[in-house]
């Protein structure tokens, strides 16, 4: 069982308003996006924190949570760290993806010297969890679910989503694998590579990947500009605002979010961008 929430101090404020009666999507959850609100370092909603003690399936971790109610069920999304990290090291993402209407739990792995299926079980172990067992549950719909990670959890990652084909969406950021071709997964999938990356290449690895994936399947590519592997391990404004946006598009199926996928992002720290655009 989850330990009793705690209020971060990084409040970011609670939503002004519900979502407009006229929305497209019934899972809209917040305003109508803009850059502004996208790059700043939390979202709308107002977030809490429980932590999670280590399970039989998974290693514990910490959940992060709109503190709103009055818009309806989030979707959930799962996060795991890379080979020999803590969750830790990407815990600056827990708090901002929240803040802009998710669940998100970041995950510890049972060991971290786990490798990618181990982990892509473990992801899916804590979104069961988070359905069926944690102290937010009632927050989270739970036909609304994704998964994310960082290098080898970046390919646990690609591992759910071949597995769990009812998942929303998929996030590896600089995923490592030594499985070069995923043309079963259907989950819509947005990889995130560094230019300048030597543990995972990305043209062994993240290129490999999203060409891999089928046509039919929405992905898109972004590779940022001399970044390096760890590049998710400190704040990343375009990490964070393209993964955003992704989670908007497919699990709160939100079009308002498009403008942020197609074309895509552009500027000095983007190295290269790839989609299949139009988004359907």
């Amino acid at each position: 069982m989850a330990t009793s929430a705690t209020a971060l101090a990084l409040v970011a404020g609670s939503i002004a308003g519900a979502a407009p009666a006229s929305a497209a999507s019934p899972y809209e959850r917040g305003p109508a996006p803009t850059s502004a609100i996208l790059e700043a370092s939390r979202g709308p909603f107002a977030v809490a924190q429980v932590t999670v003690p280590a399970q039989a399936t998974f290693g514990g971790g910490v959940i992060y949570y709109p503190t709103d109610t009055s818009q309806g069920t989030f979707g959930a999304v799962a996060i795991s760290p890379g080979f020999t990290a803590r969750w830790s090291s990407l815990s600056w993402l827990g708090p901002r993806i929240a803040s802009h209407g998710f669940v998100v739990i970041g995950i510890e792995t049972l060991s971290t010297l786990d490798q990618p299926a181990a982990r892509g079980r473990q992801l899916l172990a804590a979104l069961d969890y988070l359905t069926a067992s944690s102290s937010v549950r009632t927050r989270i719909d739970a036909s609304r679910l994704a998964v994310a990670g960082h290098s080898m959890g970046g390919g646990g990652s690609l591992e759910a989503a071949r597995t769990r084909p009812s998942l929303q969406a998929a996030v590896p950021l600089a995923p490592w694998h030594t499985t070069k071709s995923w043309s079963s997964v259907r989950v819509p999938t947005a990889i995130i590579g560094g230019e300048s990356d030597t543990t995972a290449p990305p043209a062994s690895h993240a290129i490999p990947f999203y060409t891999s994936l089928p046509a039919a399947t929405e992905k898109s590519y972004l590779e940022l500009n001399n970044a390096g592997h760890s590049f998710p391990n400190s704040v990343n404004t375009p990490t964070a605002k393209h993964t955003v946006s992704w989670l908007k598009r497919f699990v709160d199926d939100d079009t308002r979010y498009e403008q942020f996928l197609c074309p895509g992002p552009s500027g000095a720290a983007i190295d290269e961008y790839r989609s299949t655009c139009p988004l359907v």
